[in-house]
């Protein structure tokens, strides 16, 4: 049985207190808080086995290396990727997704094409297709959504042509919680011959992802949002695809010959195999090992596990949140289209004025955009708070955040 109460025992940063109040940690959209097994894992690779991969043929680097190709490893079984050629490391979902603008992006879209995406997209899934249209002329369109937050399934087939060359959409939305079927998406668009990448930084650390299942072409994550240090990601590419992809950054490791040739006076280059070829100078070896310690964690709670609890904590918010008289809560009504990700906002109340009162009494929320205005245009939403779950957090915590917000009421 999933336990949260033996689970929060794992995480020393929730005994504090903030502000003389126990710390209500309610702000994992944005980032996780780690537990002693991933703090542990990277401090014994700095006292034990810290050295350079790929590099040296001596003895620690040979542990280095073997710690990090491991983490390869346990990232491509987690998603049910084939091997390790499927998985490249880079910081986090913002640089996945810049990877595939630029590497996959620059070279195979052309004036005539479309890239597709969503309202509900986070702007790290805007800003590069727009920045990469200004220099290809490919048109960015957009699919709307609902007036409560969902995707607008028609207008996204509606949009879809044989000029769309990518649909690159979120798994779940982080502002309203939304979980979208992305299945059917990429079904739907490679009908149309286009390709698909997911933004899961939302969806891997908080439900089971199977790339084979979903047949997806690219699947983008974060670590931070799973466990795992800050500076470690994954952008998950089909081998086929990878092969053919042109380097995003180019240095030492992802290369395998340099050579200078003296009849041209230039270099002659030729390219390491996937998934060197794109991770270009020295990695983010520690952060790969906490990477692979917070997997084998989430593994041992199951993941199925940890999607019930944070349904069962927004479900429960939810109806608590009812008996807030000044509250207004956005996002779809469904257990099944929506996790724990719940944006409100209280009348009179600046969303920062909302979350400043709140962690005045040891609760921590995200107020403002979510880095999504967008969606909040489109909901005509000045701005929101949201409370975001996790696999630590409890209906006592739900409790306490609701008498607080029944005292910011008051005011």
């Amino acid at each position: 049985m999933f336990d949260p109460y033996k689970v929060r025992e794992d995480f020393p940063i929730l005994k504090q207190k903030i502000n003389n109040h126990p710390l209500i940690y309610f702000d994992n959209a944005a980032t996780t808080q780690k537990p002693r097994q991933v703090i542990e894992a990277v401090k014994e690779f700095y006292e034990r086995y810290n050295a350079n991969v790929h590099r040296a043929v001596h003895t620690l680097s040979h542990e280095a290396t073997s710690l990090y190709e491991s983490a390869h490893e346990e990232v491509a079984k987690f998603i049910n990727a084939k091997n390790i050629e499927e998985i490249i490391f880079v910081r986090g979902t913002t640089e996945a997704i810049n990877f595939v603008a630029y590497s996959w992006g620059l070279r195979n879209l052309n004036r005539e094409d479309e890239v597709l995406l969503t309202l509900m997209e986070h702007h790290s899934n805007i800003v590069p297709w727009e920045i990469l249209s200004k220099i290809n002329g490919f048109k960015v369109k957009y699919v709307d959504v609902n007036s409560d937050g969902t995707l607008n399934y028609e207008s996204l087939e509606d949009s879809l042509s044989r000029k769309t060359k990518i649909v690159s959409v979120t798994h779940v939305s982080n502002v309203t919680g939304c979980i979208n079927d992305v299945k059917r998406i990429i079904k739907t668009a490679h009908e149309y011959g286009a390709l698909v990448l997911v933004d899961g930084a939302q969806s891997v650390p908080h439900m089971p992802v199977d790339v084979k299942d979903l047949d997806v072409d690219f699947l983008a994550f974060s670590g931070h949002k799973m466990l795992a240090p800050t500076g470690i990601g994954v952008l998950y590419g089909k081998r086929e695809l990878l092969e053919k992809m042109e380097p995003f950054h180019g240095g030492g490791e992802m290369i395998r010959n340099v050579s200078f040739d003296t009849a041209t006076g230039r270099c002659l280059i030729s390219w390491n195999d996937p998934p060197w070829k794109f991770e270009a100078g020295t990695p983010n070896i520690s952060g790969g090992v906490g990477l692979m310690a917070a997997i084998k964690y989430l593994k041992s709670l199951g993941m199925e596990n940890i999607f019930s609890h944070e349904c069962e904590l927004s479900e429960y918010a939810l109806q608590r949140l009812q008996e807030c008289h000044k509250v207004s809560f956005y996002g779809p009504k469904g257990r099944s289209t929506r996790c724990g990700i719940i944006p409100f906002n209280v009348e009179g109340f600046d969303s920062h004025d909302v979350a400043l009162f709140l962690d005045s009494f040891g609760i921590t929320i995200r107020s403002g955009f979510h880095c999504a205005q967008p969606l909040h245009q489109r909901l005509n939403l000045p701005s929101s708070a949201r409370v975001s779950f996790y696999l630590y957090n409890t209906r006592e915590e739900i409790d306490r955040f609701i008498e607080v917000l029944k005292e910011m009421e008051q005011l």
